[in-house]
């Protein structure tokens, strides 16, 4: 089984990011996501049903040093001791909260390669509507690093995936990796960096699924955005939005 958007260890349930031209961003993702006749999303960014799953907050002063990535949420069974994992193989804690007892609840962090994502106490809900992107969610996720058998096995240990070389006919891709749950769920993909990223640098790639997507592409360069990895044979591209950061879209059906 492949889905990202699910609750459970291993699992992302949401994904943040504070802007700057806040205003014009929301209109954007709101234009962008909300095609179709039965559109996945809404104009909140929550999905159909009022779920919220990416979050798109105002740049304030305090925010600044935020990176501009989205950043992907993951659950584990133990956020501090994830964050511990994290900085002794080389990434970089920025954000946290505690509660009143000194236990981190949230913590943001850099990977080695820059990655910027997030780490929250794993919880348990409805599987109806968090086990697929069918309802509007972040249906995949995928990075692309300098070393991706380093960066694999530095997610494998802050968050607890397994992880399998990804295999094209009866060929071995050792440089490409598909990250598991424990029920092997594949949640993300890991690779190296090559000729086809067009610049994309090494940040998490939410996957976000629409209803309609050619007119969804067409939005994209009518709302200020550009497409950066064209859609070719296959019903997905990277879109870069006004204001510089990266996403992936895909059809929804």
């Amino acid at each position: 089984m492949r889905s990202s958007f699910f609750h459970g260890v291993g699992g992302v349930v949401s994904a943040d990011i504070a802007v700057p031209e806040h205003e014009r961003e929301l209109s954007f993702y709101s234009a962008v996501l909300t095609t179709g006749d039965s559109p996945l999303w809404r104009e909140d960014l929550s999905n159909n049903v009022g779920t919220p799953v990416i979050g798109l907050g105002i740049r304030a002063p305090e925010y600044e040093s935020l990176p501009l990535q989205w950043m992907p949420h993951f659950q584990v069974a133990d956020v501090g001791r994830s964050v511990a994992s994290a900085v002794e193989l080389g990434g970089k804690e920025f954000w946290h909260s505690k509660t009143d007892e000194g236990e981190i609840q949230w913590a943001a962090l850099y990977d080695p390669a820059g990655a910027a994502f997030g780490l929250i106490p794993a919880v348990s809900s409805d599987s109806k509507t968090h086990s697929n992107g069918c309802v509007g969610g972040i249906s995949w996720l995928s990075l692309r690093v300098p070393d991706a058998s380093m960066i694999q096995d530095f997610y494998k240990q802050v968050i607890g995936w397994s992880s399998k070389s990804i295999e094209f006919g009866s060929e071995l891709a050792s440089k490409k990796f598909e990250m598991q749950t424990g029920n092997d769920c594949t949640v993300a993909e890991i690779g190296e960096i090559d000729s086809s990223r067009n610049g994309i640098p090494s940040v998490w790639l939410i996957h976000l699924p629409v209803d309609d997507f050619p007119e969804s592409l067409r939005r994209v360069s009518e709302c200020g955005g550009k497409i950066i990895k064209e859609p070719g044979d296959s019903d997905y591209a990277v879109v870069r939005d006004p204001v510089g950061v990266y996403f992936a879209l895909l059809s929804g059906k």
